[in-house]
């Protein structure tokens, strides 16, 4: 088994991805952490050294790595599922999940780690709250793609048997 968590910067795909591998004895990856470890640079730093197109060259490189594992969940970045068709290779290689979050609810979580996001660590609520509402309709079309969605007010460590495992 091999799991995508995908979903919105700040929906809690890291979170709960640690939760339920710790809980159900899985493998655990976050996408950027990985990517960071590899670099040896914040993410911010990659997107502010070399650019976006950079860093999504490696997300997908990186993501394509893992074909081969298993028991593994991966937490993967807001963007990952809109670049180089990453969705419909998760779907070929795994089980994927979008974890749906209001806008409101989303900026409610961004605004206490703002200044960690590369791509809104310069805007204040107003502009926060826009770019979300705008990015979130930008990116729906991939996360749509994903098998199962599961909103974040009803996450516990039991919907991943409920939804994900008997999947």
């Amino acid at each position: 088994m091999l799991v995508f968590l995908n979903g919105f910067m700040g929906s809690g795909k890291t979170h709960w991805g640690k939760i339920w591998a710790t809980t159900y004895r899985l493998g655990f990856i976050d996408l950027d952490e990985a990517i960071e470890i590899d670099e040896q640079k914040k993410v911010t730093e990659i997107f502010e050294q070399k650019g976006e197109a950079y860093f999504r060259q490696l997300e997908t490189a990186k993501l394509q790595s893992y074909s081969k594992l298993t028991n593994t969940i991966i937490a993967c970045g807001g963007g990952t599922p809109c670049f180089a068709d990453n969705m419909p290779w998760m779907n070929a290689h795994g089980t994927t999940v979008y974890l749906t979050s209001t806008p409101d609810e989303i900026l409610r979580r961004l605004i206490k780690a703002q200044q960690n996001r590369p791509l809104i660590n310069d805007l204040n609520q107003a502009e926060l709250l826009f770019f979300i509402q705008q990015k979130l309709k930008e990116r729906q079309p991939f996360y749509t793609q994903a098998q199962i969605s599961i909103p974040t007010n009803e996450l516990t460590e039991e919907v991943f048997v409920e939804k994900i495992i008997t999947l």
